[in-house]
């Protein structure tokens, strides 16, 4: 079994439920992703890494830097960050307080993004895009060059299309309805 197809098994075992819920954006589902379940997973981790890095290098899109509203997005940027290390090709990571913090140096931003720095927002779980550009409008307010956003799974419910129209690349190693199908189905 390849890695793409072990994340997706993965992520089918340990973050898909299946009920009546009610999301962040406060739309309602028959089914909910919890991708946290597996990208803090030690697997999830590994594999999130090699498969998230495949989709960005084979994109052409070139981050120096990759994060995102905490903290969905942090084991994501962590796990692309180390796997970019162990691949030569290092790529840092950082992660967006949902507002300035309130002590110290008052910062939004963790990790020692530089003004300038090349960015990829990511996600664990991607429905509406609005956290996406919630972290962008903070980004691009620091200075940095936003060269897209990547999701580990895209819940395929308008995400995509609103982030294309504000102009930003749009990369998903998952859409959802590959997570709810028969593998080999729903891509």
């Amino acid at each position: 079994m390849n890695h793409r197809d072990r994340l997706r098994e993965l992520l089918v075992e340990r973050s898909l439920e299946k009920g009546d819920f009610v999301l962040a954006s406060g739309a309602r589902s028959s089914y909910y992703i919890d991708a946290r379940r597996t990208t803090f997973s030690a697997e999830g981790q590994y594999l999130v890494g090699i498969v998230g890095l495949q989709v960005l290098w084979s994109s052409g899109v070139t981050p120096e830097w990759v994060g995102g509203l905490t903290m969905g997005a942090d084991p994501v940027a962590c796990a692309l960050a180390h796997r970019s290390w162990l691949e030569q090709e290092p790529i840092q990571a950082f992660s967006v307080r949902k507002e300035p913090k309130g002590h110290g140096t008052g910062n939004q931003i963790e990790g020692g993004l530089p003004t300038g720095a090349r960015v990829v927002v990511v996600e664990d779980s991607l429905t509406t895009g609005s956290s996406a550009l919630r972290a962008i409008r903070v980004l691009e307010g620091f200075g940095a060059n936003v060269q897209g956003v990547l999701t580990v799974v895209d819940r395929e419910a308008g995400g995509e299309e609103l982030l294309t129209e504000a102009g930003y690349t749009f990369l998903r190693i998952f859409r959802a309805s590959e997570l709810l199908s028969p593998p080999g189905e729903g891509a």
